[in-house]
């Protein structure tokens, strides 16, 4: 998402990653990499508990989990990884938004 990231917001997308490791961890880690979008430590699972994250240990941990939230706060789109490697592309994210877009002009 961070090599793509300009065409989230072209379309009045905004990302937010939420990760399980400590705030200075994640905010170093964010920094090294220089992620644009905005990052959330979430080192207590309080975020993944809400939106029902699957944690496996035997996986390494926390398995990838992209939602695509309307602006009244709604899910609209959810994929629940179910190995650390199950991320959508971002072509499959943009076209969610674009359909989603779309619907709400017609």
């Amino acid at each position: 998402m961070r090599d793509g990231y300009s065409r989230f917001t072209a379309r009045g997308t905004e990302i937010l990653a939420v990760g399980p490791n400590e705030p200075v961890t994640f905010k170093n880690y964010w920094e090294n990499e220089h992620i644009p979008y905005i990052g959330l430590s979430d080192p207590d699972h309080k975020v993944a508990r809400i939106y029902r994250q699957e944690v496996n240990i035997f996986k390494m941990g926390r398995m990838p989990l992209v939602c695509v939230v309307d602006r009244d706060g709604r899910i609209r789109y959810a994929h629940y990884g179910t190995s650390m490697s199950d991320i959508p592309d971002n072509e499959t994210l943009l076209q969610v938004i674009d359909q989603l877009t779309a619907s709400s002009n017609s």
